[in-house]
Parts: structure tokens; C-alpha cells; sequence
């Protein structure tokens, strides 16, 4: 049985029995975490969560051109631990970490269980320290099954297309230009302010956005276009339809 004319790289578009054959063929299965949370005062809170998972999509159907990879995409986790964003008061759904944590393995022992033997988990926010669950379930699975947990590639993309001298780190140039690009009407564009935020300790285990941000922003989004946000994400589809191709081929 086949994807009906392969188009559909979404899992929750398949039906039971095309999932079915799409572990038999050897797919990728992708899981995007997501996150809710403050984006400064002019983008949405799912931000984090519609970029996983867009992005994922697209580079599941640039690797399947380029190179014949096939994968499919899970629905994105729409929460995740954000406790460095309660201080703004609204806007997050904070789940424990433990949570998270026993939610992301359950969703690769599922896979693994249907005949799924390479896993990629591409996370929508790069605080989520989910090496642990990935080490664990490998370690479980060896010779079986392997998930991924690639590193993200957006500030060497940005250092690259863009300006490295524009600071970059929470719904900055880079995310205000994807956001212009891909979804215009998302933008609240008259709320976009450079804020000045100070630089932060990303080791910080209690980190606190409100201590560097009055407005939640990191960064400067003031050089964000549309024309900025397509170079960026034809790089990052590029980089990440990269890092599929070499999941596979592992």
C-alpha cells in the first residue's frame, strides 16, 4: 500500500494502513516538539510549534526530491517546559520537565513499536534538553531502533545571510523575518521595537527572560523583511533536508 499519490508528508493526514507501510518502506518518522510561549509583543505564542513543524514538512519533501528520502511528519507538541517565560504573565503553558520528558519517549516507544526503526526529533525551542530521554531509548533499542536529536542551525544561517553583528536570540531578526515571509498576518508589525535587551547566560538552570527583556525579546527584530525571511528559510530547509538525508543514510 502507498501514500495516496505521495504527496502528504504529515502523519495525521495517513490513515492507519499508510503509516503502517510507511514504517515497512524504512521512513523516517519526525517528531517536531514545539512550545508555547511569550514572542515579544509582535508574533504569536505558537511560533515555536508552527516552525517545527512547517519547517520539518518542508525539509521532508526537499530530502524525498534530493536525495529519495522518505519521512513523515508527527503533529507537533504544542508544549514544553517555559518557566524562563512566566515572568512576562501570560502566554506559556509550562509543562515539567518530567512531563515533557516521559511524553517524547512515549511518542518514540509508540513509533518503535509500529515497525519504525529511525526517528528524528527536531525541537522548536533549543532550551529543551532532551539528550537524556534520546540517550536512554537508544540504549534500550540498540540494534533495533535510534532516534536523533540534531542541533539546531539557525544562528550560523543567520551569521551567514544575515549580519552576525545583529544580535540574535528570542523572537529576534530571524524569527520576525520567517514570520513576514511564511505568515505576514501573524506579524503585529506596528509592535515591533528594538528593545535593547542585555546579553544572556543561556547556562543559566534558572534562566529568566524578564531579566534581560522588558518586552521579552532578545535581539533586535527591527531588520526583519520578508526579503530577509525567504534567504533564511530556503537556508534552513537546505541545512535541515541535510540533516534527514544523513539520518537516513546512518
Amino acid at each position: 500500500m502507498f501514500l495516496r499519490e505521495e504527496k502528504s508528508r504529515r502523519f495525521g493526514d495517513l490513515t492507519y494502513q499508510e503509516i503502517r507501510a510507511c514504517a515497512q518502506q524504512g521512513w523516517l518518522a519526525i517528531i517536531p516538539t514545539g512550545c508555547t510561549e511569550q514572542q515579544g509583543p509582535h508574533l504569536s505564542v505558537d511560533f515555536d510549534t508552527w516552525f517545527a513543524e512547517t519547517l520539518m514538512v518542508a525539509a521532508a519533501e526537499k530530502a524525498a526530491q534530493d536525495a529519495g528520502v522518505q519521512a513523515v511528519v508527527l503533529p507537533a507538541m504544542p508544549f514544553g517546559p517555559t518557566p524562563e517565560h512566566r515572568a512576562f504573565g501570560s502566554g506559556f503553558i509550562d509543562v515539567p520537565v518530567s512531563l515533557h520528558d516521559a511524553l517524547v519517549e512515549a511518542t518514540l516507544t509508540s513509533l518503535v513499536t509500529q515497525g519504525f526503526k529511525r526517528m528524528v526529533i527536531w525541537r522548536g525551542c533549543g532550551g529543551h534538553a532532551l539528550g537524556g530521554v534520546v540517550e536512554r531509548f537508544n540504549q534500550r533499542y540498540q540494534g533495533q531502533a535510534q532516534a536523533f536529536l540534531p542541533s539546531h542551525p539557525f544562528h550560523a544561517i543567520w551569521c551567514r545571510v544575515a549580519d552576525p553583528e545583529i544580535p540574535v536570540g528570542h523572537a529576534d531578526g530571524f524569527t520576525t523575518s520567517i514570520s513576514l515571509y511564511l505568515r505576514p498576518a501573524s506579524v503585529r508589525k506596528d509592535c515591533i521595537i528594538n528593545p535593547r535587551s542585555t546579553e544572556v547566560d543561556w547556562n543559566d538552570p534558572n534562566l529568566d527572560f524578564a531579566r534581560y527583556s522588558s518586552t521579552g525579546v532578545i535581539g533586535d527584530p527591527t531588520c526583519a523583511s520578508a526579503e530577509l525571511g525567504k534567504r533564511l528559510w530556503e537556508a534552513v530547509v537546505e541545512e535541515a533536508a541535510q540533516v534527514l538525508q544523513e539520518a537516513a543514510a546512518s
